[in-house]
């Protein structure tokens, strides 16, 4: 990496298309490895009774038997109480891989839980949906496929009135939906964007939550581009995801991050970007990040930054992630974030976190990259300072990214070059003089304590 001195103090040999083809390697490989990690995940809903709770039980493996005789104890057992207690054995007894693995090469044995998943009774069929929810957790995709005959029942109860089983719907879904193809194949025809555009509506932000994890499941397929993306674009649901992440009190951190996954997946497939921005895009992300950076500024509390980080763990990147997605292409979309004022408000986010820091700077570069045009509204102004700060960071990689902004900096704005040096010698001699007061106090006290 070249220093300072050697590398900012005129255009360097790489242009700036070298540049953006180096910064471009780096956000692909990045976007590939989350992209790589969620495709890897699922979600476990369980809500054991009190009593299972504070029992500690642990669930033994079930053999065949035992699962027959669960299965005909819930088909017809005398009493309701009964029924249910045995779908709650069976459910337990599926949290074990050897169980799930009995469970479907049992006869008949997926057709009778599908059976009690349509049963008019509102308990049975919330335990035949956990029983459910649990073999689409299973790692292993045979006991996932399996499920697949009972999906058209889990989209139809998306459009009920009870709140915890449309969540255990979505999330068995987004279960099913990750690994299987062939899940995604049946899914489609059966109408799941539509089922999934009637629930973004609900009052319940635990089934918004769910929504979204299902909704990012699907975006994140490889034929979602062509096949998946341009649904939900003609569907409702793009205007109500941008609505879930406008700022305020009423802002869910934990909705806001699920759609900021799915908003990362449409923008980056850019098969109507132009879409999202008529509905607001970027200004639903820059009034969010000036409000995220106006709750760090306006506090007086100490720590605040940390705060703000246990109650939005992910809102912050990837409120940013996909403001770099929406610039790296479009100098209108950067043109955009000049008219809004974002700049001092984005440089108000780089103490937050390295994290943070490296993702504000990106966005950055992709302002300045447009030209001298845009470069004129980085500088004069807050920009110099604020790198010059960041220059001092630990982290190897915010120190690299804003050497490549300020080597845009100096490619379009020369001039920008003696200014940043003289505040840079000034800082340096502020911090001389700094030091040498405190030698100084030091040496002070060191005198009194000899004359005590």
């Amino acid at each position: 990496m070249l220093s300072p001195r050697q590398g900012l103090l005129r255009p360097v040999g790489c242009g700036v298309e070298e540049l953006r083809r180096r910064r471009r390697e780096r956000e692909a490989a990045l976007r590939r490895a989350r992209r790589e990690q969620q495709l890897v995940s699922k979600r476990l809903l369980r809500d054991d009774t009190p009593e299972e709770a504070e029992g500690g039980c642990v669930a033994s493996v079930l053999g065949e038997a035992e699962i027959q005789q669960f299965l005909r104890l819930a088909q017809r057992g005398t009493e309701e109480k009964e029924r249910e207690g045995a779908l709650v054995s069976l459910r337990r007894g599926l949290q074990h891989p050897e169980t799930q693995q009995t469970f479907i090469r049992l006869e008949g044995s997926m057709r009778t839980l599908v059976g009690l998943l349509t049963s008019n009774q509102a308990l049975l069929q919330l335990e035949a949906a956990r029983c459910l929810h649990e073999l689409s957790h299973s790692e292993q995709s045979e006991v996932a496929e399996a499920c697949l005959p009972a999906t058209s029942y889990l989209l139809t109860y998306l459009a009920g009135h009870s709140p915890d089983l449309i969540e255990l719907c979505l999330y068995t879904l987004g279960n099913l939906i990750v690994e299987s193809e062939a899940g995604r194949r049946q899914l489609l025809p059966q109408g799941i964007v539509p089922a999934l555009a009637s629930c973004i509506q609900s009052p319940h932000l635990a089934v918004l939550e769910a929504l979204g994890y299902a909704l990012s499941q699907l975006l994140q397929a490889k034929e979602a581009p062509k096949k998946i993306i341009p649904s939900v674009l003609a569907s409702p649901i793009p205007e109500h995801m941008l609505r879930l992440l406008q700022p305020g009190p009423k802002l869910n951190s934990g909705v806001a991050v699920e759609f900021a996954w799915c908003l990362h997946y449409i923008i980056c497939s850019q098969v109507n970007n132009a879409l999202l921005i008529t509905h607001g895009a970027v200004s639903t992300l820059g009034l969010l990040l000036l409000y995220l950076a106006g709750t760090v500024q306006s506090s007086e509390d100490a720590g605040l930054e940390l705060f703000l980080l246990q109650k939005h763990p992910s809102l912050l990147p990837e409120g940013l992630w996909l403001l770099n997605n929406l610039t790296a292409n479009s100098p209108s979309i950067c043109t955009s974030l000049l008219s809004l004022d974002l700049i001092k408000p984005l440089l108000q986010l780089l103490p937050v976190s390295n994290v943070v820091s490296v993702l504000v700077l990106t966005v950055l570069c992709n302002v300045a990259e447009k030209g001298p045009a845009y470069c004129q509204h980085l500088w004069p102004g807050p920009l110099l300072p604020s790198l010059l700060d960041t220059l001092a960071f630990s982290d190897t990689e915010v120190v690299g990214q804003s050497l490549e902004l300020l080597q845009l900096l100096f490619l379009y704005r020369p001039e920008a070059a003696q200014a940043f040096l003289q505040q840079s010698g000034l800082q340096a001699l502020k911090r001389h003089e700094e030091e040498a007061q405190l030698q100084d106090r030091v040496h002070a006290l060191q005198q009194k304590a000899l004359h005590r």
